[in-house]
């Protein structure tokens, strides 16, 4: 429409809140997601290891299954932090896998198809951006982390005896802590590579070369260097560690906790410039 009509006239209807101008982008992706046969099938597989612990705990609160199998069955069937930690640490591969398979294609095609200045031409800044595709994959991973972590901390609760929840409340809250500072370093380390990355496929594959790689530099310093603290520049590592002091576990030989949360702490710090530095609608280069 010409200017010089005058007919445009400014939007006067109902303005949706913050929080649903937030909650678009990430429904939209997860409608997205759920239509991809191959996210489907590694949600399913998730599922496979949280039943098989839920059959365990059920095991292990019914004596009459196996009290005439000797009294060291009895110790091998405890439900403690040592069982919750093997859980978490199976559940954060599948975390890392689903990252790299719904990771890729939240920022990468934005990027390629120059797609940012039509978002930050909204109101929506930067910070905000960044939270709506955070929260996309915060929602994803949570179905395969703390939902389920805590459904089995709860049921073990029901089926164990009235002083059990007493003495291992905390274990629950070592669950949700635990897994929720997991995700955030997953999902910001799929959102980085998703912004530095615009090819879905080379993007994913650096995700799982991010913690899988890592892993194995950090083995090699240990190794030539005969030292341990190599191991702190492997984000799993490092976490896995912070799970055993919040369940209660003895921490690997070397790995003192306050240097692995300065450690992740670090690392969330360098993703975030990451995002910062590529994520800019217009690019000026002199």
């Amino acid at each position: 429409m010409a200017v010089y009509k005058r007919g445009y006239q400014r939007y006067q209807g109902p303005v949706t809140g913050h929080a649903m101008r937030l909650l678009a982008m990430p429904r939209y992706a997860w409608e997205r997601l759920m239509q991809q046969r191959l996210m489907i099938v590694m949600l399913a597989l998730s599922c496979i290891w949280p039943l098989l612990c839920a059959v365990f705990i059920y095991i292990s609160n019914h004596t009459e299954l196996w009290s005439g199998l000797g009294g060291g069955v009895s110790k091998m069937l405890e439900i403690n932090g040592q069982f919750f930690l093997i859980f978490m640490n199976t559940q954060a591969t599948f975390s890392v896998m689903l990252a790299a398979m719904a990771g890729p294609g939240l920022i990468a095609p934005d990027l390629a198809n120059n797609a940012l200045p039509l978002y930050f031409s909204r109101p929506l800044t930067r910070f905000d951006y960044v939270l709506a595709r955070l929260t996309t994959l915060v929602g994803m991973l949570s179905l395969v982390t703390w939902v389920p972590g805590l459904a089995l901390f709860f049921m073990q609760v029901g089926m164990a005896q009235s002083g059990w929840f007493g003495k291992n409340w905390d274990l629950g809250l070592g669950i949700l802590a635990g897994f929720l500072m997991w995700i955030l370093i997953v999902s910001l380390v799929a959102l980085a590579s998703s912004a530095y990355v615009k090819w879905k496929l080379i993007a994913g594959a650096l995700i799982l070369g991010f913690f899988f790689i890592l892993a194995g530099v950090a083995a090699m310093i240990n190794g030539v260097f005969r030292v341990d603290w190599g191991s702190l520049i492997n984000p799993s590592k490092a976490m896995y560690s912070v799970w055993c002091w919040l369940m209660g576990v003895e921490t690997p030989r070397g790995m003192d906790v306050s240097s692995c949360v300065g450690v992740l702490v670090g690392l969330v710090f360098l993703l975030g410039m990451v995002l910062e530095r590529k994520l800019r609608p217009v690019e000026v280069i002199s």
